[in-house]
């Protein structure tokens, strides 16, 4: 195996280019892996980790990083080589007699040719977001800011200078928002209607809208506040703003609050918030106890799809009441076909999940009913991997995770790194189930299904050779509106062995009951 490194001094390419260009370049045959980055400190310790990179180098911000890995020194050379071409390739080729318009270079000459605009979308580079979200914000507009790696004092900084303008500042690291109707970043296609989601979780935010549509129901608004907003260092400032907004909105009837369990503090200025709002709030806090943050307005829930449900009958000025997953003999009757065939020694889950927030759902659920499940993002820091590309017993891995996606598309646009993990699962003779999300939309694979049911075909044949029966559980967040076709998508999962859910709780409790069956 060989390695080949190259720094190309004062060139910048943006991340999706990058990405793109990666990808192209790991599909050469005998390339293994591939990754173009800008050489900052945090992408070159990302890549120690992945084990790309054998020692550090100094970081040069400003400069390109082309890492290439392959079977021989010729192959990475060429493959080397290409990636530079490409770089270099002038595709905007212009016909001297055509009519030239000078290029968009900042957000003011953007403004100066679409007045009515009064939102900017950024996503640059982590070190130079921040600025260009303060001047967007001068220039009046509310900000999504899909850039991460900015600082808790500049996102501090932000949100308080958009609460003081009375303008909205969602992320940064904030992938899903729906704005008057319009999907932003990784987002669904859903009705409108009078529920108003704010939400410091992507695909936490896409699930529960998603299942609102399917339920129904209708989105007034859907803000994203990034993940980091209910930290004690951040204060929930966008996630407060974000509740006085649906509040006075009259569009809006019932408001949705969704996160990771947020600091003590944070929590309590929160459902003051909400508790002010005048309106129905439901709330999932993941693995925080419904009953203490219920009460007056507001009500909590233990799952994302109850958060929906509940919204959608309290939109219809129903009541609601949170199901038992005790009462679900649906799920239990399913769970025991599905455990015939195992051999002794089949006993573990291993969840491959493309959303953070979904694998951090399941692992609280699969938590209470199995134990101990071990993660690149545990819920119990004694559960965390000693190594992340090993599994160890009930497994769940995010592949969205900074160090999967260095150099590599997000997963839930690329399914390679997934469908090599499928299989590497598969060849354990421990595992018994595989858990799974698919999740549709804009910014997703246009048909995820295709992409990775070859793998799931390869490791039914490779656990059916060692005698061995294996199951896949999965649920697929969407809606018939998306461009992938929800139908289709879930059709084609089915034909190929997949045990389907309605959403990511039902099929952690599916694989839960799945494990205690075995167990007897």
């Amino acid at each position: 195996m060989k390695t080949l490194q190259r720094l190309i001094p004062n060139l910048y390419r943006d991340s999706v280019s990058l990405m793109q260009l990666s990808e192209e370049i790991q599909s050469i045959e005998g390339i293994t892996q591939a990754s173009a980055i800008m050489a900052s400190e945090n992408n070159i310790s990302l890549l120690l980790e992945s084990g790309l990179l054998e020692s550090s180098i100094e970081p040069h911000p400003n400069d390109l990083l082309i890492v290439v890995s392959g079977e021989n020194s010729k192959l990475v050379e060429k493959a080397m080589e290409t990636a530079e071409e490409l770089l270099m390739e002038r595709k905007d080729v212009v016909d001297s007699e055509a009519i030239q318009t000078t290029p968009l270079r900042s957000i003011q000459m953007s403004l100066e040719k679409d007045w009515e605009a009064n939102l900017a979308l950024i996503s640059s580079p982590g070190t130079y977001a921040a600025a260009e979200a303060l001047k967007a914000m001068s220039l009046g507009l509310h900000v999504l800011m899909f850039s991460d790696n900015v600082s808790y004092e500049d996102e501090v900084m932000l949100k308080k200078y958009s609460e003081k303008h009375d303008l909205l500042f969602m992320g940064p690291d904030c992938g899903t928002a729906i704005i008057n109707g319009l999907p932003l970043g990784f987002a669904n296609v859903v009705k409108q209607g009078n529920i108003g989601v704010v939400a410091a979780a992507g695909t936490g935010l896409q699930q529960v809208t998603s299942l609102i549509d399917r339920k129904g129901g209708g989105i007034s608004q859907a803000i994203g506040t990034g993940g980091h907003d209910l930290s004690a260092k951040v204060g929930g400032i966008t996630m407060r703003q974000g509740i006085r907004a649906l509040a006075a909105d009259s569009k809006t009837d019932v408001i949705v609050l969704i996160s990771k369990p947020p600091s003590p503090s944070v929590m309590e200025i929160v459902l003051e918030e909400a508790e002010k709002a005048g309106k129905p709030v439901v709330i999932n806090f993941i693995g925080a106890d419904p009953e203490v943050i219920s009460g007056n307005n507001l009500l909590g829930v233990p799952t994302l799809e109850a958060a929906a449900a509940a919204a959608v009958n309290l939109a219809l000025g129903e009541k609601y009441e949170t199901p038992r997953h005790d009462d679900s003999s649906d799920l239990k009757g399913l769970a025991e076909n599905l455990v015939a065939g195992f051999i002794p020694g089949q006993a573990f889950i291993r969840g491959l999940f493309s959303g953070g927030t979904f694998c951090f759902e399941a692992m609280h659920l699969l938590g209470k009913n199995i134990g101990p499940v071990y993660s690149n993002i545990p819920i119990n820091p004694d559960w965390m991997l000693k190594d992340v590309w090993n599994s160890y017993r009930h497994t769940a891995i995010d592949l969205g995770d900074d160090l999967f996606t260095q150099g590599r598309p997000h997963p839930m646009i690329d399914f390679r790194l997934r469908n090599e993990r499928i299989l590497q699962e598969a060849a354990d003779p421990e595992v018994a189930v595989i858990l799974l999300d698919i999740v549709l939309g804009y910014g997703s694979n246009m048909d995820p299904a295709s992409e990775i049911i070859p793998a799931i075909n390869k490791a039914h044949t490779l656990a059916k050779n060692s005698g061995r029966h294996l199951v896949f559980i999965a649920s697929v967040c969407g809606t018939e509106s998306d461009p992938q076709n929800l139908h289709q998508q879930e059709y084609s999962l089915r034909e190929a062995g997949v045990t389907l859910t309605e959403s990511n709780a039902q099929a952690a409790f599916l694989a839960a009951d799945v494990i205690n069956n075995i167990k007897g």
